[in-house]
């Protein structure tokens, strides 16, 4: 009895911690002092409006970057500590990323792009890695189209495949940047009915950059706003929440697609 009482008050576990992390380039800075959290299991989105640092926090996040100040820790090692580049490259196998353009190799099919990081960081036998890589593509809705090259394919199907690759390795953390930009609506709402599915059946913990308020609304189980003129984070929490109830005039009308306005 006592145990159960203990887990039912229990935190949330975070998998992603952020500290005191700014980035610029030269001179510039883009962010300053951002911390957060993104607890295991969950879908996390950053959002924020054009050039608020959305892509450079995720470029932080994921090791592309060095932050001028401050830390990325991932349960509780730092993505750009001390450690040798064996122990970075360990970190970074935890995570798969579905870029933006989706960056599959052209001339590759999609069985061959999906087959490369397993080809690469494995030493499984070519019979098992065509059974993942028919296996990812059954996941991600795709079944039979292997032999397919990318510009065969639909932005929708081409964001599929490169889902499906990001997946090979079965990572840990998944990060998405601007999964729905060049899409039509119902491809959107189709590609984020997939990520709530994979969530869901995988538990993978999902960090998101988007702007996209339909896919915000629909998939984020928390959020941080970022603020292009202050360089921080000026809302944390439920969508929902800080669309209809939060204080600060900015976030509100982000949420409601308002224009900014000069106020006296």
């Amino acid at each position: 009895m006592t145990s159960g009482a203990t887990s039912g008050t229990s935190r949330p576990e975070p998998l992603i911690v952020v500290q005191g992390l700014t980035a610029g380039y030269g001179n510039q800075i883009v962010l300053e002092d951002i911390n957060f959290a993104v607890n295991r299991g969950e879908i996390f989105v950053i959002l924020g409006g054009s050039g608020s640092g959305k892509s450079t926090l995720l470029k932080h996040m994921i090791g592309l970057q060095k932050p001028l100040r401050g830390r990325v820790l991932v349960e509780g090692a730092d993505v750009f500590g001390d450690g040798d580049a064996e122990t970075r490259s360990r970190l970074s196998r935890r995570f798969g990323v579905l870029f933006q353009s989706g960056a599959l190799f052209s001339s590759m099919t999609l069985a061959q792009n999906i087959a490369l990081p397993l080809q690469e960081f494995t030493s499984l036998r070519k019979e098992m890695i065509d059974l993942l890589v028919r296996m990812k593509l059954q996941m991600v809705d795709m079944e039979g189209v292997g032999e397919k090259l990318p510009s065969e394919l639909s932005g929708g199907m081409r964001k599929r495949a490169a889902l499906a690759r990001a997946m090979a390795l079965d990572p840990e953390i998944l990060f998405f940047d601007e999964p729905s930009a060049g899409l039509d609506p119902v491809t959107s709402a189709d590609l984020d009915a997939l990520i709530l599915q994979l969530n869901a059946s995988l538990g993978t913990t999902m960090v998101v950059v988007t702007h996209e308020l339909a896919s915000i609304l629909t998939i984020a189980q928390r959020v941080v706003m970022l603020d292009g003129s202050t360089h921080r984070i000026i809302a944390e929490g439920n969508p929902k929440e800080l669309r209809d109830r939060h204080p600060d005039p900015r976030v509100r009308d982000f949420f409601q697609r308002k224009p900014s306005l000069r106020r006296a």
